[in-house]
């Protein structure tokens, strides 16, 4: 079973794939390709309105899957991005969320650096200096923001003690959702 669907300059086929899930959800992947995850029994009307009211969201994503200019064919994670527009992209927004968070938090830190990195969304050092993956392009703005608020909590507490968590909750209530989802997320 699949779903049409017509945007203003393609039309985009999404495959209508039933398990045993509890809740509807959308995969845009590397390639451009979008699949609908639906529970067994749900009514057609409802993924297919699903669908129509994440069609923005499914735009986007592809456009952000094509800033990345990325044609590797193994994309079992997050590929690394290549090209000026969309390292510009996140590097924009990660660095108005730590001036935002900062000002909140009421920290300092250093410089912010951007890499393609393989194993960490984030790091702060012992000097204050942020780095993020330049990968989060690709995970929803809620869990870019928490990595902002996990590094920035590292200017209080540099460990993952119970009086670091504390600190993330208290700008971050919550996290331990947040950081849930974010596992999801794999980046190579």
């Amino acid at each position: 079973m699949k779903y049409i669907l017509q945007t203003d300059n393609e039309i985009i086929e999404i495959p209508i794939i039933r398990s045993k899930r509890k809740t509807l959800g959308l995969e845009v992947k590397y390639d451009g390709t979008v699949n609908a995850r639906v529970p067994m029994r749900e009514p057609r009307e409802i993924i297919e309105r699903f669908i129509r009211e994440h069609e923005a969201w499914i735009i986007r994503k592809r456009q952000e899957w094509s800033l990345a200019g990325n044609n590797r064919d193994d994309m079992s994670g997050l590929p690394p991005i290549e090209t000026k527009e969309g390292k510009a992209k996140i590097r924009q927004y990660i660095e108005g969320q730590v001036e935002y968070y900062a000002k909140i938090m009421g920290i300092t830190y250093g410089r912010i650096s951007m890499r393609n990195q393989k194993t960490r969304w984030g790091s702060c050092s012992s000097n204050g200096n942020l780095n993020f993956n330049n990968r989060l392009l690709f995970v929803p703005k809620e869990l870019v923001d928490y990595v902002v608020v996990h590094e920035l909590a590292h200017r209080k507490e540099m460990n993952h003690s119970n009086a670091f968590w504390n600190v993330v909750e208290k700008y971050m209530p919550d996290y331990k959702e947040r950081r849930k989802k974010l596992r999801e997320y794999h980046i190579e």
